[in-house]
């Protein structure tokens, strides 16, 4: 999975190193080509003033008008005067080195590095002149290496700054892109808080590139919802309703005069829908109010989920027995496990005699034990038990639809259901099975 966040910090990094490295490298050109520049005017006043002190009868350099410094030996500043075909004309500071001078037209002029006295690194300087109607020749050099250090030292500085203000920008840029994202780790919270029903809908004040999809997910919870609370409402509403005609209808049978089979049969008909009705009426109850998707927390809903049942079984007096519960939220929806466990519940209070266990443990997998004290189930009958319509008992009332319902939603989350004899307390023991971080179809 790719991380925007990362995926912005890495390429801020590339591209601020890139332009550091590249700010570096123009930086020290600009000031190497600056340094030298300034050193090629200087020679070439230097080389000027040696033309005009240069004699073409043969006489030599006049020592009054040679700069001292190229009186010195080694002293990094050179120079060969060439005219014709006389002996070059070498500056004292040349000591016994000699100079390569090119071949240079009048007119021409040639820059070059090359090694001097001592190995020093020179910077020459070629112009070539007429003067008097001969050709002549002006070659002054000087001793760079003193700048290139100097050069070296700015650019290592320079360097060094670059890379602790690189490192700064960095910093900062980070510190901006979190808190740009913010927002959306914000939203990322509140989803997992939606998810688990803490809260109903998302914040909308987040920033104007967000909002549109922030809206839009807050538009499909509230559709969401609303078509839950309707389908609840109406599935309660229509219960409801059906329950004053089948009471009319069952007191017509009873005062009507019937063939007493056709009277059996039509009451029994009535009341297989009356026990529907019925059903849907507690799974209501069950149910209870939530939010769409939200995730299962055992530890809040089974000890509210009891009172339900003691009072759909209050001449019973119900003792249930709960294991510890999970302390977090299951990944499994909240509206499945409650039908699940309550068509558990539910069926185990109807058979018990007066204790009813739940126990709930993760390990690999989530399992949920449901145990009571009842009669039990003969072992030919415990195969047939989760068929959608399927009752042992046809004298108690009932319509053999919840342990289908509960093998249906077991299968929808690829776990399994396993029915046998209770060893703690003698009667059904039903155990399901459902795989870690399973999700339902």
């Amino acid at each position: 999975m790719i991380s925007l966040q990362r995926r912005l910090q890495f390429g801020l990094v590339l591209s601020l190193a890139g332009f550091t490295l590249l700010f570096l490298l123009l930086g020290g050109y600009a000031v190497r080509t600056l340094s030298e520049s300034y050193v090629l005017s200087r020679l070439e006043h230097d080389a000027e003033a040696l033309l005009g002190a240069a004699r073409t009868d043969g006489q030599g350099m006049p020592a009054n008008r040679i700069t001292p410094v190229y009186m010195q030996p080694q002293s990094g500043h050179y120079y060969e005067v060439k005219i014709g075909d006389q002996p070059a004309e070498l500056s004292r500071s040349l000591w016994d080195f000699d100079l390569p001078v090119p071949a240079v037209q009048p007119g021409e002029r040639l820059v070059r590095k090359v090694a001097g006295p001592s190995e020093q690194a020179l910077l020459q300087l070629s112009i070539g002149y007429r003067k008097q109607g001969r050709p002549l020749v002006v070659s002054v050099a000087e001793n760079i290496a003193p700048l290139e250090k100097q050069i070296m030292n700015y650019q290592l500085v320079f360097g060094i700054g670059a890379f602790v203000l690189l490192a700064l920008l960095l910093l900062m840029q980070r510190r901006l892109v979190q808190q740009s994202f913010m927002p959306l780790e914000n939203i990322r919270e509140q989803v997992r808080r939606v998810v688990n029903g803490e809260q109903e809908r998302l914040d909308d004040r987040v920033p104007l590139e967000v909002h549109p999809l922030v809206s839009e997910i807050n538009r499909l919870l509230e559709l969401l919802q609303t078509r839950l609370t309707r389908s609840r409402h109406a599935l309660g509403n229509l219960a409801h309703a059906l329950n004053t005609p089948l009471n009319l209808i069952t007191q017509e049978l009873d005062d009507g005069e019937l063939r007493d089979d056709l009277r059996q049969r039509l009451g029994g008909r009535l009341e297989r829908i009356h026990q529907l009705v019925e059903r849907e009426l507690r799974r209501a109850r069950l149910a209870g109010s939530g939010s769409p998707g939200q995730y299962f927390d055992p530890a809040a809903e089974i000890p509210s989920l009891i009172p339900v049942l003691q009072g759909m079984y209050r001449s019973k007096n119900l003792d249930f027995q709960l294991s510890e519960m999970p302390s977090a939220a299951l990944a499994l929806d909240r509206e499945d496990m409650l039908e699940l466990l309550g068509n558990l519940l539910d069926n185990a209070s109807k058979w018990a005699s007066g204790r009813v266990a739940l126990d709930i443990a993760i390990d690999d997998h989530i399992r949920m034990q449901v145990e009571d004290d009842g009669p039990g189930v003969g072992e030919q009958d415990l195969p047939h038990l989760a068929g959608r319509g399927v009752r042992i008992d046809e004298q108690s009332p009932g319509h053999g639809l919840g342990l289908a319902i509960v093998q249906d939603i077991v299968k929808l989350y690829n776990g399994s259901l396993e029915f046998s004899r209770s060893q703690r307390l003698g009667g059904l023991c039903v155990q399901v099975r459902l795989p870690m971080n399973s999700t339902s179809a």
